[in-house]
């Protein structure tokens, strides 16, 4: 499912602004895009300063948040991105995070991947997706196979990094994100993002795909 067709698709944006700011569905406070809610009254736990590279949240907070998550999943920190991402761009720390279950969750509104160690983000990417008559599926999967170099079968293009995630070939997989471009269902990452997620994730790890259109909370 790889292959690249040429279609405009949404700039995407990572916001923090503080304790007034809007809190998102995606935790981290990003994307002007998608379902919002109320930010808690104090959003960064006074251990995690405003330059921090990471927001730590409370126990309240984690409470609201795993609300908002599909299953309820546990969301104790998020990266601090504190500028508007591009495509081709991401941001990646794991520094001081301890091992625990691995999380990928794809937000198509947004054009965003997380990826959560422990409940913790520890990377970030703009991503391109599948549109039109090959859209990229939504819902809950589990990583079915990994390679480090692969090419689609189908489309003869290169798929490095790929995590699949369906029978029928649909993967999460390093490319040359870019604007104007779009799968053919797969979920495109950087290269250099894929690589590193490449080295955290294992067959049977937890990927969600949220929807292009945000429902209404």
């Amino acid at each position: 499912m790889a292959g690249i067709v040429a279609k405009v698709l949404v700039w995407p944006a990572r916001i923090v602004a503080g304790a007034t700011l809007i809190a998102v569905l995606t935790v981290a406070y990003r994307s002007t895009q998608i379902e919002t809610v109320a930010a808690p009254k104090h959003p960064v736990a006074e251990s995690s300063p405003n330059n921090s590279k990471r927001l730590y949240f409370s126990a309240d907070e984690i409470r609201t948040l795993a609300a908002l998550q599909p299953k309820g999943r546990s969301i104790k920190s998020a990266l601090n991105v504190t500028k508007r991402m591009h495509y081709g761009e991401f941001v990646w720390d794991d520094a001081g995070v301890p091992p625990g279950d691995i999380w990928i969750k794809v937000d198509l509104a947004s054009q965003l991947i997380s990826i959560y160690r422990g409940g913790h983000e520890i990377g970030t990417a703009v991503i391109m997706y599948g549109i039109d008559d090959k859209p990229t599926p939504i819902g809950e999967f589990g990583v079915l196979w990994r390679k480090q170099s692969h090419q689609s079968s189908i489309y003869e293009a290169e798929m490095p990094y790929t995590l699949r995630l369906t029978n029928d070939g649909v993967a999460i997989h390093g490319a040359d994100v870019r604007a104007r471009a779009a799968t053919h269902g797969c979920v495109s990452v950087p290269t250099d993002f894929a690589a590193l997620l490449f080295t955290q994730v294992k067959v049977g790890d937890a990927v969600t795909i949220l929807p292009e259109k945000a429902l209404s909370i």
